[in-house]
């Protein structure tokens, strides 16, 4: 093609798409089905067995099981953490979002006890696909605007 653009049979059908699309798609399940419903059933689909993934908290993980270990700490802290994806850009075997983080403060974060106050906060997660599955997560998250929050400034 003339863009440069590939395309491949779409795991849903018969429908061609272009990798970008198909790696969108990976992203979009990744914050639905993972993040959003919590169904860590869903790591052995989405997430690459050796993953390397910096959270938006700060926290790097490296491998499924580090990864589970995060997503269950998130949840501890926010059990109705909600992933708005505001944007997605996809290049090559990468796809960027920009997001929106929701919660409910209801366990220790930061060494902050619970608030019980509902936040919000920005980031910016940048993925790296290979092979159908996220082998490399790097999410930048606004923590100093997520702490005021949690502190009460």
């Amino acid at each position: 093609m003339r863009d440069g653009t590939r395309h491949q049979k779409c795991p849903e059908g018969n429908t061609v798409t272009s990798i970008g699309d198909a790696n969108k798609n990976l992203v979009r399940r990744y914050y639905n089905d993972l993040w959003n419903k919590w169904d860590l059933a869903a790591v052995t689909e989405l997430i690459s067995p050796d993953i390397t993934f910096r959270g938006s908290l700060g926290i790097t993980v490296q491998g499924r099981e580090g990864f589970k270990d995060y997503v269950s700490m998130v949840r501890a802290a926010f059990p109705d953490f909600h992933n708005e994806i505001e944007e997605l850009i996809a290049e090559g075997d990468k796809v960027v979002a920009r997001l929106t983080y929701t919660g409910t403060h209801q366990g220790e974060l930061f060494g902050i006890p619970a608030t019980g106050k509902r936040v919000s906060y920005s980031g910016v997660a940048i993925f790296v696909i290979a092979e159908g599955k996220i082998k490399d997560g790097w999410v930048l998250g606004d923590t100093m605007g997520l702490k005021r929050q949690l502190e009460g400034e």
